[in-house]
């Protein structure tokens, strides 16, 4: 894939935010900040984005480097936790019941979503998670034998959050995204992504793909991480801009996600997921995710997607699935455009550096020396 066009994969005024991300050099990867357009190498002031992030280092200092177009984006997160919500629009909740129905069947899905769709109505898309008004349409659900534990989490008290990815397997813009190569029925995940630091504060977002093997998880929820947690399954970037006076929290509330799906049989697919139609709001789910934790190095939150394709692909009633060499972009004014291509996470380039090489590297390169400065 070609580099990096800021003038086209970055938000409109990139010159303007502050945008936090890693590059691959050839010592090793390196955290950068974008300030006023400049790119700066931040390694000498903080060897981690998590370390950037989470003492608020980005403000100054660093080491003026090339233009952006030349440098080769790694994912712009390093030692966070990758978590990911799940079920927080009406409509993502009806797919994963659907799925659960079908038993990860596609033919038998269309029947149950048509099912689904009359009982439920439009009401759950106006009801308030854990509100008595949700209590009250749990037991009707029930009554009519329609009730699953994708609605328990979609309108019950207690938010889906669960860990899409080891800390250092995420990949970023550009590189290929993931789907096991026995799995027959994908998709896209198109979310927004949180970055919260230590204390549980969200300092900026980002655009994720929660790759999604909706043939795994339809058979059984308990095929989760099966479904969620493979090779190159979870992609971030292309930058998180950090939260400011011309960026805030309500940006993100009210974001607008567009996903372009483009095949090399010449096969497209649109779709959008607005945060606005979000059960739960952003924050609420950092305080879920974050519980009686502590995250000593920060984490990333997906925040959930209203995009679930039932557009027919190929056979009439099966759907949509991926096919290799699908190019996917997500994209929001606010945070940019982030692109992938589809291969399987066999034939991905395999994740090999974890912790350990990233800590001896930084050793190496003697970044970890307490104290260092630009």
């Amino acid at each position: 894939m070609a580099n990096l066009d800021p003038s086209a994969e970055l938000p409109g005024d990139w010159r303007e935010a502050t945008l936090v991300g890693r590059i691959a050099t050839a010592e090793g990867p390196s955290p950068i900040v974008v300030r006023g357009g400049v790119v700066f190498d931040m390694s000498v002031v903080a060897p981690t984005v998590s370390e950037l992030l989470d003492q608020g280092l980005w403000r100054e200092g660093g080491r003026e480097i090339g233009a952006l177009e030349t440098l080769d984006l790694l994912s712009p997160v390093d030692l966070q936790v990758v978590k990911a919500s799940g079920v927080t629009f009406a409509v993502s909740a009806l797919e994963r019941v659907i799925e659960e129905r079908a038993r990860g069947d596609a033919d038998a899905a269309a029947a149950v979503r048509g099912r689904l769709e009359a009982a439920i109505g439009g009401s759950i898309r106006s009801v308030t998670p854990g509100s008595p008004e949700a209590e009250a349409l749990k037991q009707a659900l029930i009554g009519d034998g329609m009730w699953s534990q994708y609605l328990e989490v979609a309108i019950g008290p207690d938010a889906e959050i669960f860990t899409k990815s080891p800390v250092l397997s995420t990949v970023g813009w550009g590189a290929p995204v993931g789907i096991r190569s026995d799995s027959s029925w994908n998709n896209p995940e198109p979310e927004v992504v949180l970055i919260v630091d230590s204390r549980g504060k969200a300092v900026g977002a980002t655009l994720g793909n929660d790759v999604n093997l909706r043939d795994f998880e339809g058979r059984s929820a308990l095929l989760l991480g099966k479904a969620k947690d493979n090779n190159a399954s979870c992609s971030l970037g292309p930058l998180i801009r950090l939260f400011d006076d011309g960026f805030t929290m309500d940006d993100v509330r009210d974001a607008e996600l567009d996903l372009l799906i483009e095949g090399t049989d010449g096969y497209r697919l649109t779709g959008h997921s607005s945060m606005r139609e979000i059960s739960r709001d952003p924050e609420e789910l950092v305080r879920q995710a974050l519980s009686e934790h502590h995250y000593p190095d920060g984490f990333a939150l997906f925040l959930g997607t209203l995009f679930a394709p039932t557009e027919d692909r190929d056979t009439p009633g099966r759907g949509f699935t991926h096919k290799l060499g699908d190019r996917v972009s997500i994209a929001t004014p606010r945070l940019g455009r982030l692109v992938n291509e589809v291969a399987t996470s066999k034939d991905a380039p395999a994740w090999s550096f974890g912790i350990g090489n990233l800590m001896r590297n930084l050793a190496g390169r003697g970044l970890l020396t307490a104290g260092a400065t630009a």
